[in-house]
């Protein structure tokens, strides 16, 4: 084991130097050496023009039962559909619920675990086989990460075992960092979490937008996609879209700012003017006023 003692905090992330590993042939970060087929779904989730992607995150049911919003996952989502990139939702909501009809990649939650009503959410399984993945064609899985929390060891546990799985298969996978109640959400934290899935051999990782955000994602090794978290105004979640984007995020998984929207549709696309048109959140922002009041 590496000796602790006299380890000095990193402080030289070369901000201004882009990521090495990157070339003209493939533009997804850190997936240069990569086989054609994890290439080929990691392009399925990534824009090849912009280099980003919107995800819409429904996989809230798992824990979370009927949530505000999702009541009626069979309207819902099959609207939203043409304005996202990549759906990021369980097995079974995307066979119920999600047409299989059109392009759009998926991101699919793999683990699952105890539920909101015993307050317990750190400890999971994998729930969801690789044949089955293969079956329902996921272009990524999603695994959660407890990183220096309780459950940590089930957490690198399921997730060695979802991305050696996912290697045989050519199936990439994301890390989801998940942040506990009594967790800070500080940079320190989240260089870490994010840089030790990354080390373990995720292909993307799912964190949350803090400050000094661009060191985060010069730390991380593949691309980071920024959670968009609790509800707030939409001015606000275009912000931390913006936000996120403009440090260096290659994209963000919107949820409840999408589906808790009074215009779910007219706030997908506008997340999508920051993410693949360089929109700031005030241009976005005007776009989503002009488009609900037409």
């Amino acid at each position: 084991m590496a000796d602790l003692d006299g380890l000095k905090v990193a402080k030289d992330y070369h901000l201004d130097v882009p990521f090495a590993n990157n070339s003209e042939s493939f533009y997804v970060k850190g997936a240069n050496n990569l086989d054609w087929g994890m290439k080929k779904h990691l392009a399925n989730i990534f824009d090849a023009k912009s280099g980003n992607t919107v995800m819409f995150a429904f996989d809230h049911g798992y824990f979370m039962g009927s949530v505000s919003g999702l009541e009626r996952l069979d309207i819902l989502v099959p609207k939203l559909i043409p304005s996202v990139d990549v759906v990021m939702c369980t097995r079974g909501a995307l066979r119920s619920c999600v047409p299989p009809a059109g392009n759009k990649a998926v991101a699919l939650r793999v683990t699952s675990g105890s539920s909101m009503l015993n307050d317990d959410l750190s400890h999971e399984i994998v729930a969801v086989d690789i044949e089955d993945a293969i079956r329902c064609n996921a272009d990524c899985m999603a695994v959660q990460a407890f990183i220096g929390a309780d459950g940590q060891l089930e957490s690198i546990d399921n997730i060695s075992k979802v991305i050696n799985a996912g290697i045989r298969h050519s199936i990439p996978t994301m890390g989801v960092v998940a942040v506990g109640k009594d967790m800070d959400r500080t940079d320190k934290y989240f260089k870490h979490a994010t840089r030790v899935l990354a080390e373990l051999g995720v292909n993307i990782v799912k964190t949350y937008y803090c400050d000094n955000f661009e060191e985060v994602v010069a730390a991380c090794p593949v691309p980071l996609v920024v959670a968009g978290g609790k509800k707030l105004p939409e001015n606000e979640a275009l912000t931390l879209a913006y936000n996120a984007i403009s440090k260096g995020a290659h994209g963000v998984d919107m949820g409840r700012n999408i589906f808790q929207s009074h215009h779910p549709i007219e706030m997908a696309e506008a997340v999508r003017k920051i993410v693949h048109e360089k929109a700031t959140d005030k241009e976005a922002y005007e776009f989503y006023k002009n488009a609900i009041s037409k």
